[in-house]
């Protein structure tokens, strides 16, 4: 059993029965020690393809290669006018923050932007749902990216009781109308889903809530969201369903490995744009273990 060394403030709860593969387990987020059966199952959890993390030596080396060549994509949507968007979508600890932090980390922060809203102000309640984030869209020679998006309607909101059925209902009937208005107007549109299995979220959570650095991420929301592991699972698929089309297809990124998520990631952006000086080479090929599109590979 891996022991934590700190034990900063964070919200209480109790001891909690989940079932994970037909088992019922027991997992305290109070106890400083992580149970046994999450430590030796966090990366493989979900029939991840991989049992050993990527190397860190491959993966700066290869982390560095990509950065680069983002560099030299974000040159072209300056001198061209192009624009591209990112969606950063998945569960609770998925890992989206810290895959945005290392495709933004070199890129000149003037042209290229993080969307990470609050939840909605008394007057961006009163708007059309989708009005608070189309304010934060690419203008000419940007790189946006957004961790979460109005996809909060098709996830967190339903399962944790912040919209009606029918806002609900409403919003995977108009999704895929907006959307294909965002491809017509010629944005570079990627619509990404870190997929990671439930012993992985575990871990993450416990990281959290005894890391004196990562404490602020651990919230009374992951604490309910730990027990509605089948609830989430049932909304993205019904999503999946629903908002996967042609001109905005979902990205799926197996991301046990936070390392092999991340390149993915980026090759996927970089492979999708025709910028001047791009090395397919250094790029390489995507793994097809773990990048995929839409409802047929979620549920390989």
């Amino acid at each position: 059993m891996k022991k934590t060394k700190e034990t900063p403030a964070a919200p209480s709860s109790g001891p909690l029965k989940i079932r994970i593969d037909g088992k019922e387990r027991e997992f305290d987020i109070e106890n400083p020690v992580l149970p046994a059966w999450v430590e030796d199952n966090k990366l493989t959890a979900g029939d991840y393809p991989y049992d050993k993390k990527m190397k860190s030596d491959e993966y700066d080396e290869t982390l560095e290669k990509l950065q680069i060549e983002l560099v030299k994509a974000q040159a072209w949507l300056q001198s061209t006018g192009k624009r591209v968007m990112a969606l950063f979508e998945g569960r609770d600890a998925a890992g989206k923050g810290g895959t945005i932090f290392v495709v933004r980390q070199y890129l000149n922060p003037r042209t290229a932007r993080n969307v990470a809203l609050t939840k909605p102000t008394p007057t961006e309640q009163g708007q059309w749902y989708f009005q608070r984030y189309v304010d934060h869209f690419p203008t000419s020679g940007e790189f946006v990216t957004f961790d979460r998006s109005w996809y909060n309607r098709a996830g967190v909101e339903p399962v944790m009781g912040f919209c009606t059925p029918q806002q609900h209902e409403q919003f995977l009937d108009e999704t895929p109308h907006f959307e294909r208005m965002i491809s017509n107007e010629g944005i570079h549109f990627f619509k990404f889903w870190l997929n990671i299995g439930r012993e992985t979220q575990l871990e993450r959570f416990h990281d959290r809530r005894y890391s004196p650095l990562k404490s602020w991420k651990f919230s009374p929301i992951d604490i309910a969201g730990i027990t509605k592991w089948d609830d989430y699972t049932k909304v993205r698929d019904t999503m999946f369903e629903r908002t996967h089309k042609e001109f905005a297809p979902w990205i799926v990124i197996r991301a046990n490995d936070k390392r092999r998520a991340r390149l993915a990631v980026m090759r996927r952006i970089l492979l999708s744009l025709p910028y001047d000086g791009r090395d397919l080479e250094i790029i390489g090929k995507e793994d097809k273990k773990i990048i995929g599109e839409g409802p047929s590979f979620l549920k390989e």
